[in-house]
Parts: C-alpha cells; sequence; structure tokens
C-alpha cells in the first residue's frame, strides 16, 4: 500500500484530465507559443492566453496581460523582489517566510542600502497585527509574506494586512504556495500589488509552471529581471517594457501551462468550497486522532478553520526522521521530514534545528487515508 500525504510539497495524483492536457499538447500541438504563424504556433498561443484568463478569474483580477508565466513560485518571488526593490526601501516579512522569501532578502540586504524588519509571529505561527503595525515606518515600501504556512499550515490575516499596507501607500506581495487553489484569493479585495503562485501543489497542475500576477503601480516600479527573445519587437535589442513580455524572455512551458489550465479548470468543476471543505474534515479527523497518541507534540493552531491541510508534529520517543523513514518503508506512508526550507519557521515553534514530521492532504486522500496513518503512528510508538 502507497499513502502520499505530502500534498504540501507538491500534489499526487493530479487529475486525469491535467495528464491529459499535458500529453495532447506535446504529441498534437508541441509548436512555441509566439513563435510563429502556424496552426499549431497560433493553437498554443490560445492555450496559453485561455490560461491566463482562467487564473485571472481564479483571482478576481482584471488584467490579462498582467499575468505573468515563470518557471515556479521561487522565479516568481525573485523576479518580483530583485525587479522592484530599490535603494533606501524598508521592507517587512514574518518569521513564518519560507526561504524563497527570506533569502532573496537577505541577498538584497547585503547587496543594498535597505532595512529589513522579520516580524516574530506566535508560537501558533501567526503574525500580531499591533506588532506588525509598529514596525511601519516612514521608508516602509514593501511588505512581503505567506498566506500559510508549509509547516504548521497556519493562516495569515492578510486581509487586515492589507488594508494596512492600502492606507500607509505599501505594496504588499504574497506568496499563495499553500493558498492558491486551496482559498479563496481575490486579489483587490487584499489590497494585493502582486500575488506569486506555483502551478504543482493546490492548482494540481505539474511541476516546473508558476507565476504571478501585478499591479500596473508595481509593475512601474520593475525593470526587466530576464532579458531576450519575446517574439515580440524584435527588430529590437531593446527589451519590450509592455506585459507579458516584459518579464516572459525565452520558451514558456507550454505544456506546464496546458496542465495548469486543466488543474484549474478541474477546481472549478469540483469547486474550492467542497474541496476545502473535505480537507477541513481529514484534518479535523487526524488532529483528534493524533490527540488520542501519548508522547506526541502538535504544531500551530489545531483548528482546521484557522489553517491548511498541513499538521506538523514530533514524538518524544523517536526522531522525526526516523519516524518518517519508518513509515514510508514499512507502511508505505509519504510524508515529510526536516526543517522544509524554513529554519525560521522551525525557530518560532520551537523545533530548529531538528524540525518536525509533516503530513498533508491533498484532494485525493479520503478518510481511509486518514485512518491507516494514524493505526501506524500508533504500531510504530507502541514499539518504541
Amino acid at each position: 500500500m502507497k499513502i502520499y500525504l505530502d500534498n504540501a510539497a507538491t500534489t499526487f495524483p493530479k487529475p486525469s484530465s491535467v495528464y491529459d492536457s499535458v500529453m495532447n499538447y506535446m504529441m498534437n500541438i508541441g509548436a512555441n507559443p509566439g513563435r510563429g504563424g502556424h496552426t499549431s504556433s497560433l493553437e498554443g498561443s490560445r492555450i496559453v492566453y485561455s490560461c491566463r484568463e482562467a487564473l485571472m478569474k481564479l483571482f478576481n483580477f482584471d488584467k490579462t496581460e498582467n499575468v505573468i508565466f515563470t518557471s515556479n513560485i521561487t522565479a516568481s518571488l525573485n523576479m518580483l523582489l530583485k525587479s522592484i526593490v530599490k535603494d533606501g526601501w524598508h521592507i517587512i516579512t514574518t518569521s513564518m517566510e519560507h526561504n524563497s522569501v527570506l533569502r532573496p532578502l537577505t541577498s538584497l540586504q547585503a547587496d543594498r542600502d535597505i532595512e529589513l524588519d522579520i516580524v516574530p509571529c506566535s508560537v501558533e505561527g501567526v503574525i500580531d497585527i499591533s506588532l506588525f503595525k509598529s514596525k511601519i515606518k516612514p521608508n516602509t515600501k514593501l511588505v512581503i509574506m505567506s498566506h500559510a504556512s508549509n509547516v504548521i499550515g497556519s493562516i495569515q490575516p492578510i486581509e487586515e494586512i492589507g488594508k494596512i499596507c492600502k492606507d500607509h501607500n505599501i505594496y504588499f506581495i504574497i506568496d499563495s504556495a499553500q493558498t492558491a487553489g486551496v482559498l479563496p484569493l481575490d486579489f483587490y479585495k487584499l489590497n494585493l500589488s502582486a500575488l506569486a503562485f506555483t502551478g504543482h501543489k493546490a492548482l494540481l497542475a505539474p511541476q516546473g509552471i508558476g507565476g504571478f500576477l501585478i499591479s500596473d503601480e508595481l509593475n512601474k516600479e520593475a525593470s526587466a529581471f530576464i532579458e531576450g527573445g519575446t517574439g515580440s519587437l524584435s527588430e529590437s535589442i531593446i527589451q519590450p517594457d509592455f506585459l507579458p513580455d516584459k518579464f516572459e524572455s525565452g520558451t514558456l512551458n507550454a505544456p506546464g501551462i496546458a496542465g495548469l489550465l486543466a488543474g484549474i479548470e478541474y477546481l472549478n468543476c469540483e469547486g474550492l468550497h467542497a474541496i476545502r471543505e473535505r480537507e477541513e474534515y481529514l484534518t479535523e479527523k487526524f488532529i483528534e486522532g493524533l490527540l488520542n497518541i501519548n508522547n506526541i507534540t502538535i504544531y500551530g493552531v489545531k483548528n482546521p478553520k484557522l489553517m491548511t491541510s498541513t499538521i506538523s508534529i514530533n514524538s518524544s520517543d523517536i526522531n522525526n526522521a526516523e519516524l518518517g523513514y519508518i513509515l514510508d518503508s514499512e507502511y508505505g506512508i509519504m510524508t515529510r521530514t526536516g526543517l522544509h526550507c524554513a529554519p525560521l519557521t522551525h525557530k518560532t515553534i520551537g523545533t530548529f534545528p531538528l524540525g518536525t514530521l509533516r503530513f498533508s492532504f491533498g484532494p485525493f486522500n479520503d478518510i481511509k487515508d486518514v485512518n491507516y496513518a494514524l493505526s501506524s503512528l500508533n504500531k510504530i510508538l507502541e514499539r518504541k
């Protein structure tokens, strides 16, 4: 038996329509969108445009050309940060960030004359609004943060943060790696300047496709990050400054975009609310079961309404790395151990440097998976 419980890393399996769309593109279309006037290239361009529209509707955005494709959310965050940040800026982030935010910010701090405040969050992984507001300075230009933790699933109050940013004329960027496809995200209601997304998690797409949505205001701050062929203005050796070409040099991952479009269509058909309800139910039952196992510590808010379906634990009887290995090798349960590319998160929740054992449910898990995981944990810990 194989049970996949590592959906916070990447969702698996994908809907069959995603696999079919990727293979159809590779086998029956194949051409490079925007790089030809023939039938296949035009068909590729139509799929790319349809995916931009689908993302625009998913995030309640209204500018198709401001939907940018990249290879993943790490590329998106690097592109956003390194193309907009200027000397003299003060930037605020949180202690719950993934290294895809922390490392670019640390690099910028070393290379440029900027100030960086990392606001400590509670042991449950939630930012204190009063503390956040106290960090704002006259030169605060950017707030960037994850919507939800990839370690303990805690959901940040980004709507409230967005209102504060709007009141202070601060750009606001969110890392939606753990929430795009899980929670409704409204670009304008949240007062966002940019939303970075990845396809391979809850949007149910293949690896290697991501992107971002960017406001016109933030785009004015940005310079081109990667320059090259765009299929437009080919007579010029200067990078186009219009969107999306400004940020999309080189060949797009068209099969990945076809898969992303199919993933979004699946979510629209099933309904985000329905998927969220099922995952909340699984999370609730899993936490209830964990609470009945001796010597287990559960981290975070422990309330399925206030978190994604990502749960981190430790046992006082066995190291999380060994426990994860036994679950995989003896019971076929795939989880994630260690620091999860989020060292400050583990310092915040008190699990640094050993980290945690992380379980994360997805749209294709069911209550049998929950019960089997709990039973397996019990059996392992009973013999310790």
